[in-house]
């Protein structure tokens, strides 16, 4: 690799750190956008962990242990989808409630380097949003997260990737409506917790969404969660079919994302919406 390639990814990996830092001081300077870090987790935690015990203590024997499982398995991973979307979507609404989106897109930054920017500050985010919740299952409900073994890694990597499709997909709604879009930050999730068979197998839901909820990587994903909490192999095939719906939905998500900022340069929404 010649010096102006290395001074090139210098340079790219620089800009990429700076657009992190500046999301850490937005972070620090207004402590009422940590409520997705902080009281959330815990409201959901507490809310299905209880759930879990409740119906532990109310049915009893192996079918209520694994029932119980499913809940407790299934917030700690799904926080790991919410959180990643999570703070994408809002990295990226965060420059156009403070209008800064206009003086974004005349410095160096390339989009791609800022959406990289907001999605590793978006990690850190996530650690701290998923350890509470993981934290709160097992000091108070007794269930460790980890004892679901190395199988574990594949699933939080596709429900990471999962979450970041679904920013995606939300950026380019926000590019080409504003910030009146934003409601799909949070209400997309809504839409797709259910459907992605969180705490249950996807034949519980009514016949007439499962075609819907079957096209949706995290389906799958949590499907392989549920095997593990029952101790069963590693389904492969199951596991495959989440990597590769996942692998489309990014491919989708840039590709509508690209569609979206083409729209948005040549309609001039800048000025009208930002």
């Amino acid at each position: 690799m010649s010096a102006v390639q290395v001074g090139s990814w210098r340079a790219v990996g620089l800009r990429v750190g700076a657009i992190s830092r500046r999301q850490w001081y937005v972070a620090l300077r207004s402590p009422h956008r940590l409520f997705d870090l902080t009281v959330w987790p815990l409201v959901d935690a507490f809310l299905f962990g209880s759930l879990a015990v409740f119906f532990q203590q109310a049915a009893g024997g192996a079918a209520a242990r694994t029932g119980a499982g499913y809940l407790l398995a299934g917030i700690v991973l799904w926080h790991v989808v919410y959180q990643a979307q999570i703070s994408v979507a809002t990295g990226v609404l965060e420059e156009t409630w403070s209008r800064n989106l206009l003086s974004l897109l005349v410095t160096p930054v390339r989009e791609l380097e800022f959406v990289a920017g907001v999605a590793l500050f978006g990690l850190l985010k996530l650690a701290v949003g998923v350890g509470v919740v993981a934290a709160v299952a097992a000091g108070m409900y007794a269930f460790d997260i980890t004892d679901l073994g190395l199988g574990l890694v594949p699933v939080v990597v596709i429900l990471l990737a999962a979450g970041w499709a679904i920013a995606l997909v939300v950026v380019g709604m926000v590019l080409r409506f504003g910030t009146g879009a934003e409601v799909l930050a949070w209400g997309i999730l809504f839409a797709i917790l259910p459907l992605s068979g969180v705490f249950y197998p996807l034949d519980a839901l009514p016949a007439v969404v499962r075609p819907v909820a079957s096209i949706l990587p995290t389906t799958h994903a949590f499907a392989v969660a549920r095997a593990l909490v029952e101790g069963r192999p590693m389904p492969w095939g199951q596991l495959g079919v989440a990597a590769l719906t996942t692998l489309g939905a990014l491919a989708a998500g840039l590709a509508f994302v690209a569609w979206m900022l083409r729209v948005f340069r040549r309609r001039g929404y800048i000025t009208r919406y930002m």
